[in-house]
């Protein structure tokens, strides 16, 4: 009796806006005629990831039509706090159907702690037929060389200081470190946005963080040889209680990793002038502690959606398809970050509404 191989699953981790999506994209359109599925957890109440993906027209189509249980969405949280109640029934599903799967990928929250996860693989039922091919961690280097999210030691301490009631790390801190913990293999984002100085910094940012055996590989746009992203064979179940994070040994909840720190703000308009909300948002990521924008976006008198990412004061906007005829143009904005105002935050970008002309 031959012993059934399992489905490799590559975990993909990363901050908010450092280019998992992008990635992802990219495996689908090279995947050489692998089976791959997707599992696309969202931090926020809107599904712009997996919304996305399923209109990037490469291998989340048919014959003109989604495949049922091609892709997964989970919109209520990051993973490692939901996966006993949503993560479990996605996976028996997919082991169902394990002879059609040749490949499985899920892109967390850019808030997500992969550990647990990873963990998760060592449930009996998910373990005899699936194995984690390797996590990946994606860093974005411009922002990381800003120092926006990553380790700072010294901006640490001196906000510490400068707040008595801050005893503790900043959650984004540990948050960069844990997902470096975990991670199989490491690949530097948006490369063609920093110089070879800020380049070198990041990585070296990076490797403190890892053990010598984890490579740490550059990409532009997400392009990377799929040889060096799937098939790693890591088999990260196996050890992942070998790799300390900040999260070990907290007492209570052992998915409780203040998520409160973080908040999501949902706003819907309708039509808007292009620039002016550019420049809303940016006055806006100034005023506000916000480390992702992103959201679909309506233009009166087009008949295309506008995709609009920002991370940090970097903005980027294109337009992905026509909209539906049984679609009403609405823009759709979620902004995550720190202590936001939804009131204040709604106020500001309602001024963006496009005015009517006669």
């Amino acid at each position: 009796m031959s012993i059934r191989p399992k489905i490799p699953a590559t975990i993909v981790t990363g901050f908010l806006g450092s280019g998992k999506t992008t990635l992802l994209r990219h495996i689908l359109a090279h995947a050489g005629g692998r089976r791959i599925a997707v599992i696309v957890n969202e931090f926020g109440e809107l599904g712009i990831d997996g919304e996305i993906l399923r209109g990037c027209g490469i291998g989340c189509e048919d014959e003109g039509g989604e495949r049922a249980g091609q892709l997964y969405e989970l919109a209520n949280g990051c993973l490692c706090c939901t996966v006993q109640e949503e993560f479990y029934p996605v996976m028996r599903e997919l082991i169902a159907r394990r002879d059609d799967i040749d490949h499985i990928l899920i892109e967390t929250s850019g808030l997500a702690l992969p550990k647990p996860l990873v963990q998760a693989f060592n449930w009996p039922e998910i373990r005899n037929a699936c194995t984690v091919d390797a996590v990946i961690t994606v860093v974005d280097v411009p922002a990381a060389a800003a120092g926006q999210f990553a380790a700072n030691p010294q901006a640490v301490d001196a906000q510490r200081r400068a707040d008595p009631n801050l005893d503790h790390e900043s959650p984004l801190h540990e948050l960069f470190e844990d997902q470096l913990s975990a991670a199989d293999l490491v690949i530097l984002s948006k490369t063609d946005l920093a110089d070879e100085t800020a380049r070198a910094t990041v990585e070296t940012l990076v490797r403190e963080e890892l053990p010598p055996a984890v490579k740490v590989v550059a990409s532009e746009h997400g392009r990377i040889d799929l040889d060096l992203v799937l098939g790693l064979g890591a088999a990260a179940e196996d050890n992942i209680h070998l790799r300390a994070s900040h999260h070990d040994h907290e007492e209570g909840d052992a998915h409780d990793h203040d998520h409160d720190a973080f908040q999501s703000v949902s706003v819907e308009l309708p039509a808007v002038d292009r620039e002016r909300l550019l420049a809303i948002l940016h006055d806006l990521v100034q005023a506000h502690t916000i480390y992702r924008i992103k959201g679909f976006v309506a233009l009166p008198g087009k008949p295309m959606r506008l995709v609009v990412h920002g991370v940090g004061r970097r903005f980027d906007s294109y337009f992905d398809r026509r909209w539906l005829a049984d679609e009403t143009p609405r823009t759709r904005l979620v902004l995550i970050g720190e202590d936001l105002d939804a009131s204040a935050l709604a106020a500001a970008l309602a001024v963006a509404e496009a005015v009517e002309t006669a």
